[in-house]
């Protein structure tokens, strides 16, 4: 959005993501707020943003199958755990660099995902939500069951060093690993954004919206359904690995159905559709997950005679009802509350 008495004069001025010198600076200097952060900032702190960009990459991949393609998908966690596996596995096992194992943990939980694309793409409705479920409890099921050899003489799992740059690197800082998250969370963003604003993006859009006046007009929804699942799986894959050098082990109990379902909440906290609203959703979603990690255990010694078990159960049923609260009063997300506000600054002052 512009302001009032601004507007473009050319085309790639119109087409422009950010617009004006105002809006250049405020972004310039959120990043340099974001790289200065480990100065003043504790290792807890960043440990705590570190997962919450894990989970930034896997949802800005979940944003493009479900809030632009329209397909469901409840497996989300399970092609994280692909990719976190598998390549963790590979660089541990041939001491690879951090760059290799993130694309061999992309393609790995790509290739998982195009597994169950080729049902997926046949059904609609609660039908693709099975399906993508059962994507989740087949990797519970198989990964389990492997022979201990496989994952290091482990069952399971297996513990993660810490990561190195291909130019000889060692990462062995909660700032160093803040900072390739960082990274990857920016390439991430500019990536689904630009995805979003080609050819590729209005093909999704118009299969969400339409698919059959999609297929009318042109659009081969198939291949560009088997696209979004691969994107949206390569995504999780590359949010998986971050997982792993993040939490310096990798195990199948790791990445739950839950995981799956709470990615869904942070789209529909932060609104389907909006690359901002994943990443406002994401926001939002894991700093009330550490508020109440943080809450709870004192409330736990506050009040005894509850339980620490079911004062963390009541936890979790708080971001649920908030969930319910979104989808109720606005169900548009964080994202139709910034656009809002975007028009209100376009229009300022004017009253109309």
């Amino acid at each position: 959005m512009l302001p009032s008495g601004t507007f473009p004069e050319r085309y790639e001025q119109d087409k422009a993501v950010i617009r004006t010198r105002l809006q250049w600076g405020l972004f310039i200097g959120f990043l340099v707020f974001l790289f200065l952060l480990p100065v003043f900032t504790s290792d807890a702190t960043l440990g705590i943003l570190a997962i919450m960009g894990v989970f930034m990459v896997a949802v800005l991949g979940l944003q493009i199958l479900v809030g632009y393609c329209g397909q469901m998908n409840l497996g989300q966690s399970a092609f994280m755990g692909v990719g976190g596996l598998m390549g963790c596995l590979a660089a541990m096992r041939f001491n690879l660099p951090v760059e290799a194992a993130l694309i061999i943990g992309g393609l790995a939980g790509s290739v998982y995902g195009l597994i169950f694309a080729i049902p997926a793409i046949r059904v609609k409705g609660y039908y693709l939500a099975l399906t993508t479920l059962a994507a989740q409890l087949i990797f519970n099921f198989v990964f389990t069951r492997l022979p201990k050899e496989f994952f290091l003489g482990t069952y399971g799992g297996f513990p993660v060093s810490s990561p190195r740059l291909l130019i000889g690197i060692q990462l062995t800082s909660p700032a160093s690993m803040y900072y390739l998250i960082l990274v990857v969370v920016v390439i991430a963003v500019f990536v689904a954004t630009n995805i979003t604003r080609s050819k590729l993006g209005r093909a999704f859009m118009a299969i969400r919206d339409n698919d059959v006046a999609a297929q009318v007009m042109g659009v081969n929804i198939v291949f560009y359904k088997f696209l979004a699942f691969s994107i949206c799986a390569f995504f999780a894959g590359v949010a998986g690995v971050l997982w792993g050098y993040t939490m310096r082990y990798v195990g199948v109990e790791q990445f739950t159905l839950i995981h799956s379902v709470f990615m869904l909440g942070m789209l529909i906290v932060g609104g389907l559709g909006s690359i901002l609203g994943a990443i406002l959703g994401t926001v939002f979603l894991r700093t009330l997950q550490e508020i109440i990690n943080t809450v709870g255990p004192s409330l736990a010694m506050a009040i005894p005679q509850l339980g620490a078990g079911i004062i963390f159960a009541l936890m979790n049923f708080l971001v649920g009802v908030i969930i319910i609260l979104f989808l109720i009063f606005e169900p548009r997300g964080l994202s139709h509350r910034w656009r809002i506000f975007q028009r209100f600054y376009r229009l300022w002052p004017f009253p109309y």
